[in-house]
């Protein structure tokens, strides 16, 4: 546990509305939503429609009336532009720091301490004003505005960065005069860490605000929620128990999964979507130099019919594989043993598990030849893919895939398509 740590934690505001708002100036001001794939639930929200009352994950159709009511705009999402964002933003932040850890996709930890950090905000420069520099600079960079919050633990950093976004964006808890009267203002609840059955537990024994919490009784946080609940306690006392991490944990499975756009009763059209997925999870396999030592795939129907119907397949690799064709085989397998008639089908998904690197794969004695050959096609259609805007698909995948979610609001990809380049009017 250190006490000399000195973090940042740099989120974007509304992000995926932000994003939308960067390249459509028209949004601004408006009530503006973001929905979920085939248009389905609140994913993201303005300032302005949270005010009108708008939750968090709620179903579209539930809110319409109140939708046209208030004229509230509705978008699709648009990953494709939010992943893209997300880079530039990331990669302004680097600037600043040469310790940062990608906590999510609008969400960063900086390390504000140490020599270099500092020679960076200039000697005795006060931190408030190198964050405010830092916040100024992605904004004008990128066009995203961020909200930054300074304590000398990440948990600290995360309150400060909850009360920074409603004053004006940065908020310093390092230079607090009596930082217990700002933990007094903060829920219980909204203390990182702190999910819904900590908090019941806490408020049953009159534990209200990150204060109380900061001056439980270690030993009594230990027999009740672990050595977890204990550190949240010393971080909110100031005592570093998280550090940065700067090399992420090995990712330990790959999932791809959608909704379909309309109902799926064709076992080719299932078939078909099983093998678009798994191209989609060996390139990331690909990408991560990774390899699968099994692959699971799931379906299931609408949970709100009778009958309604889950199921999933696994089958073991004899040798670990990021090659798609061979994943796609075993794909085709799992779905003959999935499929079932006259059933609507609303999901399909793949997970790979029994993930290594790649150069730990043991190459068997017969078949090396066409591995290798199998692993230069590979290589190839990446490079291909990487390069254009129609990517190279398998046939497995299909044409026309009816079945794919609709994004019928969805804006342009302003930043990765030729043809869809923003344009001045």
């Amino acid at each position: 546990m250190k006490t000399n740590e000195v973090f940042a934690l740099v989120d974007c505001n509304n992000f995926y509305v932000s994003c939308e708002r960067i390249f459509n100036p028209k949004l601004n001001g408006r009530a503006v939503i973001v929905l979920s794939n085939n248009d389905g639930c609140v994913v993201a929200r303005s300032n302005e429609a949270k005010q009108l009352g708008i939750k968090m994950g709620v179903a579209a159709f539930e809110i319409a009336g109140l939708l046209k009511k208030h004229n509230v705009i509705a978008m699709s999402s648009n990953y494709t532009l939010y992943a893209d964002m997300s880079g530039r933003v990331m990669e302004v932040l680097s600037d600043f720091t040469p310790e940062m850890e990608v906590y999510s996709i609008d969400e960063a930890f900086l390390n504000l301490a140490g020599p270099e950090q500092s020679r960076r905000a200039g000697i005795n420069r006060p931190l408030g004003d190198y964050a405010r520099q830092i916040r100024q600079t992605v904004k004008k960079w990128t066009g995203m505005p961020v909200s930054i919050g300074i304590g000398k633990t990440k948990t600290l950093a995360k309150i400060a960065n909850h009360l920074a976004k409603k004053t004006e964006g940065v908020l310093d808890l390092t230079s607090a005069a009596n930082i217990g009267e700002v933990l007094a203002q903060v829920p219980v609840e909204k203390v990182w860490g702190v999910g819904i059955r900590t908090t019941i537990k806490l408020k049953r024994a009159g534990i209200e605000t990150a204060l109380d919490l900061s001056r439980a009784d270690a030993g009594w946080i230990k027999n009740c929620f672990g050595i977890v609940g204990v550190r949240t306690v010393y971080e909110l006392q100031g005592v570093c128990c998280y550090q940065l991490e700067n090399n992420p944990p090995a990712q330990k499975s790959i999932i791809v999964s959608r909704m379909f756009g309309e109902p799926v009763t064709d076992v080719e059209r299932l078939k078909e979507a099983a093998a678009t997925y798994v191209a989609r999870a060996g390139e990331r396999l690909r990408e991560q130099k990774l390899a699968a030592g099994a692959m699971s795939v799931f379906v299931n129907t609408s949970r709100f019919i009778k009958n309604s119907y889950f199921n999933s397949h696994t089958i073991e690799f004899a040798v670990s594989t990021n090659d798609t064709t061979e994943l796609i085989r075993a794909a085709d397998l799992c779905v003959e043993k999935l499929y079932r008639q006259n059933c609507e089908f609303k999901k399909c998904g793949v997970i790979l598990v029994g993930l290594v690197p790649e150069g730990r794969i043991q190459r068997g004695l017969f078949g090396k030849d066409e591995r290798e050959k199998s692993g230069r096609l590979m290589r190839a259609i990446d490079a291909i893919n990487a390069k254009v805007s129609t990517p190279v698909r398998f046939a497995a995948e299909g044409i026309g895939q009816p079945w794919q979610a609709k994004f019928k609001r969805r804006s342009k990809r302003y930043t990765t398509r030729w043809d869809e380049l923003p344009e001045a009017v």
